[in-house]
């Protein structure tokens, strides 16, 4: 079989269980390392004729990471795609299968089932409300229904702008220094917050500086996500 990845989380879900079935990939798909697949261009903007070329057999996409007229010029040239919706933990794990089993043909694979049981032993390691922005210029954070807030709720996070219509709002910075939370998570991507480009930014909080990967990704990553975010999370200074 012949697959092209248009997410770096499926990437790495079909990397970790059989790399042989991709023949193309994005150019942000950065794990694992030395994947010998093509590079077809970013997940917002991939090259569809070099997609084409590759003959795949399934093209497998994300309804948050790629643009639908992608696909749909995919579909209208007579490709299969497969295309996730994730915006929690249970959805993450159902939708892996989905792609791994019934997309790919493949067995169910034993890092998915290390992975459900980390987190269905993961505890709280946090007890407070966080401000958790994806983004500066503008300032955007996480909103209601994202999978990276059930992560981190799951982790005794409460996301202070959950209650937001949008999913990822745009909020100035004196809304979010004024929201009162004792955290700020920076997450180093999408956008790449550091020790120096973040927490001055949220002077009077603590800020955890967290891996994106482990926040963000959903595949072989969620095995060791409970512990390095709850580490992150337990390393913060506290004021």
């Amino acid at each position: 079989m012949r697959v092209v990845s248009l997410v770096p989380s499926l990437t790495e879900a079909v990397a970790a269980t059989e790399p042989g079935l991709l023949v193309g990939v994005t150019d942000w798909c950065s794990h694992p390392a030395g994947l010998g697949a093509a590079r077809i261009g970013g997940t917002k903007n991939p090259d569809i004729e070099a997609v084409l070329r590759l003959r795949p057999d399934l093209v497998i996409a994300n309804e948050e990471e790629n643009r639908a007229p992608d696909l749909a010029a995919l579909r209208a040239a007579g490709t299969e795609v497969m295309v996730t919706e994730v915006r929690g933990l249970d959805q993450a794990f159902d939708e892996l299968e989905r792609v791994l089993v019934t997309g790919c043909g493949l067995a169910r694979p034993a890092w998915l089932d290390r992975a459900a049981g980390a987190w269905a032993r993961a505890v709280p390691v946090a007890g407070c409300t966080a401000v958790v922005p994806i983004w500066r210029r503008p300032w955007m954070v996480l909103g209601r229904d994202t999978f990276a807030g059930d992560l981190l709720r799951r982790l005794g996070v409460r996301n202070a702008f959950e209650g937001r219509p949008e999913r990822y709002p745009r909020i100035p910075l004196a809304e979010l220094r004024a929201a009162g939370a004792p955290l700020v998570v920076l997450p180093d991507e999408p956008y790449r917050f550091t020790a120096s480009d973040g927490p001055e930014a949220f002077p009077g909080m603590t800020p955890a500086l967290v891996s994106g990967r482990h926040l963000t990704w959903y595949g072989p990553s969620l095995a060791e996500a409970p512990e390095v975010i709850g580490a992150a999370l337990a390393a913060a200074p506290r004021h």
